[in-house]
């Protein structure tokens, strides 16, 4: 039934209803005439207590046409009644009932609006029987004078009507834009959720990839350094310098992602297609074997998107392969056609099936859960290219991973 409204919109509802009291209370002292009733003189004191109270009635509920539009259209309705009970002339307040009018139907509830709109029909009817059926009545004028008050009543009661519905569409058209700024509102809203939720899905997609593949070398140097530790110190200190190594670029690339949270419209530096021999030189640092093939090469300045979606599906894979490939070499292949880049990496599976709860490819038998496979389906699906991952025998009987990715691009002229 109540509305929330802001101290300023209170505030003006209130001192335009104080206004209109005064005014109407001014001109309803001024123009109050004598009452007849028959042949009889009445005795008007009690009529004109009345009016005022009703003039500031329905100033009380033009205060709160937007505040609570059905209370108010209900308590103009109740003094409508009681002035044509009272038998009072029309008063200057009735003009109050255009504004309630327009309040039901601009602000009021579903129920309210379409009670504004059945008041205003109703409320022309009872004007049009209040001003015309008395006259005609008791001055027995029901011969002489029947077509006169009929076609009176008739422009009576299509004026009222006119004016009465004029109001309440013009609340109408209000509601209308009320409810289109709401929905445009919401929809900002909902963009703007759609697009931090977005961000926050791909600052964690770095995330993951940075992570997974930093803490995948610093555990392959520490198991090494410390089998090696005994036997050859030298082999044990060089994995300490990976892991070093390794660690702080993994620092360093997560404060730039936490940098990122905090500052959302400035995006942190990113991966490109030169720091792919950085990344070889630290899986190769783990331990493993890899053979690069590059056939074409890119021939013209490859899109930012597409430079960090190979890198980033290059370390995931690299990331797999470390954790669960069988020891032999790693193959990556990137073809830079004019149109696209096709990019292959198999690895051999471990022999003994390996679960992961990390995201990483599972080794054979186990299954694919985690967020490794998603992530680089995703990078491939951000620039309109195709991902696949799967295990395969190799013409040996040796079961393989291969992860294949076509992403699109065109060449720089």
């Amino acid at each position: 039934m109540f509305r929330p409204l802001t101290r300023t919109q209170l505030v003006v509802d209130l001192v335009v209803a104080g206004l209109f009291a005064v005014v109407a209370v001014f001109l309803t002292v001024v123009t109050w005439p004598s009452f007849v009733s028959g042949s009889t003189i009445v005795d008007s004191r009690v009529q004109f207590i009345a009016a005022i109270v009703l003039t500031l009635v329905f100033a009380a509920a033009l205060a709160g046409r937007r505040w609570a539009p059905g209370l108010a259209l209900g308590v103009a309705w109740g003094a409508a009644v009681l002035q044509m009970v009272l038998a009072l002339p029309p008063l200057p307040a009735n003009f109050a009932i255009f504004g309630i009018l327009y309040g039901a139907a601009a602000y009021g509830s579903r129920v309210v609006f379409w009670t504004g709109f059945g008041s205003a029909l109703l409320g022309a009817v009872a004007i049009t029987g209040y001003l015309v059926l008395p006259p005609l009545i008791l001055g027995g004028y029901w011969s002489d004078r029947l077509d006169t008050y009929v076609t009176l009543g008739v422009t009576l009661f299509f004026s009222a009507a006119l004016a009465l519905m004029l109001a309440w569409t013009i609340g109408a058209l209000v509601r209308t834009g009320i409810r289109a700024r709401e929905n445009r509102r919401a929809q900002e809203l909902a963009e703007a959720q759609t697009a931090a939720e977005a961000e926050r899905t791909k600052i964690a997609r770095d995330m993951h990839d940075v992570v997974a593949h930093s803490l995948a070398v610093v555990i392959a140097q520490a198991d090494g350094a410390r089998y090696a530790a005994a036997s050859d110190p030298d082999a044990a200190t060089a994995a300490l310098g990976t892991i070093s190594t390794t660690a702080r670029a993994a620092l360093s690339d997560v404060r730039m992602l936490l940098t990122q949270l905090r500052h959302t419209q400035a995006d942190g530096p990113q991966p490109t297609l030169a720091d792919l021999e950085q990344l070889y030189a630290q899986v190769r640092a783990a331990g493993v074997r890899l053979q690069i093939d590059v056939d074409p090469a890119p021939r013209g300045e490859v899109p930012a998107s597409v430079q960090l979606a190979v890198y980033r599906i290059l370390q995931e894979a690299l990331t797999n392969a470390l954790r669960h490939g069988g020891g032999e070499p790693v193959e990556v292949r990137l073809a830079w056609h004019d149109e696209r880049v096709e990019l292959t990496v198999v690895n051999d599976l471990a022999p003994a099936p390996v679960s992961t709860v990390d995201g990483g490819v599972p080794a054979a038998g186990s299954p694919a859960r985690g967020h490794g496979l998603v992530g680089m389906r995703e990078r491939a699906h951000l620039v309109g290219g195709t991902f696949e991952a799967a295990p395969e025998s190799s013409p040996d009987g040796a079961e393989r991973f291969v992860v294949r990715g076509i992403l699109p691009w065109t060449d720089a002229p």
